[in-house]
C-alpha cells in the first residue's frame, strides 16, 4: 500500500469535481492511504509580477513537503507516462517506503524555486488543463494505476 500526499492550490469550485474526487478517493482507500492538502491560491490581477505570486504560493507548498517524502511536480513541461508507465513509476517510487508527495500548482503553475525540493516532474498530459480538472486526472490515474497493478479490469 503507497502512503500518498496531493498539495493542492486552490479549492473545488464544481460540486461535480468533489464528488468525483471523493469517489475516486474511496476506491484508493484499498490501493493507497491519501491525503489531499488544498492550500488557497494568492489573489492577484494579471498586471501583477506572477513570479512573485508563483514565489508566494510555493512558500505555502514547502512548509506541507515532509521531510523524507519523494516530490513529484505536476508541470506541463513534465515527463508524459501513458497508464501502465505511470503504474509503474507508482511502484517503483512508492516501493521505497517514502511517502509520494504530488504538487499541483494554481492556474499560473509552480514557480522555479520548488524544483530543489521535488525527486520528479511528470505531465498528466501535452493538453493544458485547468489545475482544479489536473487534480482530478490525477487522482484517477493514481486509482487506475492501483488497478493496473493488482490486475483488476478498471484498466482497458
Amino acid at each position: 500500500m503507497f502512503k500518498l500526499r496531493i498539495i493542492a492550490l486552490g479549492k473545488f469550485k464544481e460540486q461535480a469535481y468533489l464528488d468525483l474526487e471523493k469517489e475516486y478517493l474511496k476506491r484508493l482507500r484499498s490501493y493507497a492511504k491519501i491525503e489531499v492538502i488544498e492550500l488557497p491560491e494568492v489573489p492577484y490581477h494579471v498586471h501583477q509580477d506572477l513570479n512573485l505570486i508563483k514565489e508566494k504560493e510555493a512558500a505555502k507548498i514547502i512548509k506541507q513537503l515532509p521531510e523524507n517524502g519523494i516530490v513529484i511536480l505536476l508541470e506541463e513541461k513534465g515527463i508524459a507516462r501513458n497508464s501502465h508507465d505511470f503504474a509503474q513509476f507508482l511502484q517503483r517510487t512508492g516501493g521505497l517506503g517514502k511517502e509520494l508527495v504530488f504538487v499541483i500548482g494554481s492556474g499560473i503553475g509552480l514557480h522555479e524555486s520548488l524544483k530543489q525540493y521535488s525527486n520528479y516532474s511528470i505531465s498528466l498530459s501535452p493538453l493544458t488543463f485547468p489545475h482544479n480538472l489536473a487534480r482530478l486526472i490525477l487522482v484517477e490515474q493514481i486509482y487506475r494505476a492501483g488497478t493496473i497493478l493488482t490486475g483488476k479490469e478498471y484498466h482497458k
